[in-house]
């Protein structure tokens, strides 16, 4: 009788057991940004892969192996698929047959910027009514420290099973950096921490399997707190930036030249680049969920927030801008029309959400103007949680830069022609310092 058939092995060492032998089924909940590239990481070591999803779209894509997000490989998909490596449902109730669940589902924030569990508690639930013992459930979805105990925990052991003993619990962060070449889900390394040790055991097994570094850390809330970190510290850092951007402007001085001349210093300094605002699934609203659980302790994070406050005004300072520079070349902002370049939260990537070009068309809508866009990589604004503008890519072509007031660089993907854009538009606010070196007419270009 081998051990996994010792009727004295508890569900959690059978489930080490499989782990350990590299013979288990993964399941992904979430085949968005995050959880596709995971899957497509475990796939690429000959791991059997589940996929979940409620957008049957994405269902219907993945059994024709059709990648929907830019950076993912049709082809490899295709392979997995057809390998029956890899499977995508939509039925919650085969979340019995995966040793191993890794949620990947969004945590926005309401209107108030308070935390919204909704997904998270939902998918615990679809969980909780399949739950077996010998399963490890991981979340790796943004939130506050707390959350895998205080909120994930309740909600599955409502299945009569207990956590750490029937099945196991953990919490790992999610590190995605989409269109980074440097970087992949592989090669980020991997934070872990469980319940209880046997939970972070399992857990860090389940990642080793795919990444070439695991990095455990002491329980759920540590590893939580790290994500936070991470990102609000990017946060602060960005709204310092941007805050000088604007006090660098009134001075004429140049805060791209200034930050380049200052990232020649070996240590003690990182760049960090201004822009029209913050975009992505994780710098504007992370932290959030701290101030929002720092609350509950009587705690005022005060830098925290007012970073939140510079960055969210990046958009209204760049609407700002616009104006002034329509007024000095006669025109007012009501009726005119702007050409916004970039929809995309970062360059090169397929990626809108919470990009600020979406609040920047928002207000510059309100305020009269006729919005076109042009985005390679976006050519549908689809309705999202806040918006739906309901508007399709515009071709960039002399007529179409010729026919606007005002272009407006919001995002710097490498494959515009800037040399052309500039040449051919009346005027161009620039929030990304895509004009530097290049001649244009004086007052053409203003930045932003």
């Amino acid at each position: 009788m081998n051990k996994t058939q010792n009727p004295k092995t508890t569900p959690l060492q059978a489930l080490q057991a499989k782990l350990e032998q590299n013979n288990f089924t993964l399941g992904v909940i979430g085949l968005g940004y995050v959880g596709l590239p995971l899957s497509l990481t475990f796939l690429r070591k000959e791991c059997k892969v589940m996929g979940f999803d409620l957008d049957q779209t994405k269902i219907t894509k993945i059994e024709q192996g059709t990648s929907y997000i830019k950076h993912i490989p049709s082809d490899e998909l295709l392979s997995f698929v057809q390998e029956k490596q890899f499977s995508a449902h939509s039925d919650f109730n085969k979340l019995s047959i995966p040793d191993a669940l890794l949620i990947c589902v969004p945590t926005p924030l309401t209107k108030n910027r308070e935390p919204d569990l909704s997904y998270i508690e939902s998918t615990a639930k679809a969980i909780a009514k399949v739950l077996r013992p010998g399963q490890i459930i991981i979340l790796e979805s943004t939130t506050y420290p707390g959350t895998t105990v205080e909120a994930l925990q309740p909600i599955l052991e409502e299945s009569g099973l207990k956590a750490g003993i029937d099945f196991g619990l953990a919490f790992s962060p999610e590190r995605e950096d989409p269109g980074n070449p440097n970087f992949s889900t592989a090669t980020i390394p991997k934070v872990v921490g469980g319940i209880e040790p046997v939970s972070s055991t399992l857990a860090c097994k389940v990642y080793e399997t795919a990444m070439e570094q695991v990095i455990p850390v002491s329980s759920t809330q540590a590893a939580e707190m790290t994500k936070l970190l991470e990102n609000i510290f990017r946060s602060v850092n960005i709204a310092l930036v941007n805050e000088l951007k604007v006090l660098c402007l009134r001075m004429n001085i140049d805060i791209f030249e200034v930050v380049k001349a200052a990232a020649t210093k070996p240590f003690g300094y990182m760049p960090f680049y201004p822009g029209p605002g913050l975009g992505g699934h994780c710098i504007p609203i992370d932290p959030f969920y701290l101030t929002s659980k720092a609350r509950e302790y009587d705690i005022s994070t005060r830098f925290i927030e007012l970073a939140g406050e510079v960055n969210s005004n990046m958009p209204y300072f760049v609407v700002q801008r616009v104006m002034e520079a329509l007024n000095e070349h006669g025109k007012s902002l009501k009726g005119a029309k702007i050409f916004i370049l970039g929809i995309a939260y970062k360059k090169d990537v397929d990626d809108d959400r919470e990009s600020p070009s979406y609040k920047l068309i928002e207000l510059l809508t309100a305020k009269g103007a006729e919005i076109i866009y042009n985005d390679p990589y976006i050519p549908r604004l689809v309705r999202n949680r806040k918006y739906d503008f309901g508007l399709s890519s515009t071709p960039i072509t002399k007529e179409s830069l010729n026919t606007a007031d005002c272009l407006l660089v919001a995002t710097d993907h490498q494959v515009y022609d800037y040399k052309f854009i500039l040449e051919h538009s009346k005027l161009l606010i620039d929030t990304r310092n895509v004009c530097n070196g290049m001649e244009a007419a004086e007052g053409k270009v203003w930045l932003a």
